[in-house]
């Protein structure tokens, strides 16, 4: 469903156990650049009227999370901050082709791989921490990741047939896990 090639690795739940509010900031920062992504889309893309209407939907639960987040944060006591973000966003927006139409299918599919890696972290830390609201928080979150997911895979084959978009998706999930392996960024969501 998700169209991973790699599981998130025991390392990044190290992290986790040794920075967790610096992933919880990262969090925040993460459902902004989500909202802010679908934005971009929809200015890129307005002609694509279904595109436009989904784009808006994801915005506004982007950034709904990303309120979620940092009243999270609030309640735990731990101050909302800049942090340096991994480079794992801006490695797969490298991989991104430069000419239309191929571009746009790039665009959604790496924001569509990136939903789908939130989503399956979300789901594995609900089971990794030792917190309840922390866990039901997570676990809140994982449908919606899957739908965003979804939605982007979906709308990228508005710019390619379904077989070259499932290929493109295969190749670039791909080069997603092997950016993750070799990482080795600080403790954030995507690190």
């Amino acid at each position: 469903m998700l169209h991973l090639k790699s599981d998130t690795a025991a390392r990044w739940f190290e992290q986790v156990d040794e920075d967790l509010n610096a992933v919880l900031i990262d969090h925040a920062h993460c459902e902004k650049k989500a909202a802010g992504t679908a934005l971009n889309l929809m200015f890129a893309y307005v002609e694509d009227r279904e595109l436009c209407r989904e784009m808006t939907e994801i915005v506004n639960e982007e950034l709904e999370h990303f309120h979620m987040v940092v009243d999270l944060l609030e309640r735990r006591g731990v101050r909302f901050r800049r942090l340096t973000p991994s480079t794992y966003g801006r490695k797969l927006n490298d991989l991104v082709r430069k000419q239309e139409p191929q571009r746009a299918v790039d665009r959604l599919l790496v924001a569509g791989l990136i939903e789908a890696r939130s989503c399956e972290r979300f789901n594995r830390l609900a089971d990794h921490v030792d917190d309840a609201e922390l866990a039901e928080f997570y676990r809140s979150l994982f449908e919606s990741e899957a739908r965003h997911h979804t939605t982007y895979t979906r709308l990228a084959k508005h710019f390619a047939p379904a077989e070259e978009v499932t290929r493109r998706l295969d190749e670039l999930a791909e080069l997603e896990a092997e950016i993750l392996a070799a990482s080795d960024d600080p403790p954030r969501m995507h690190s």
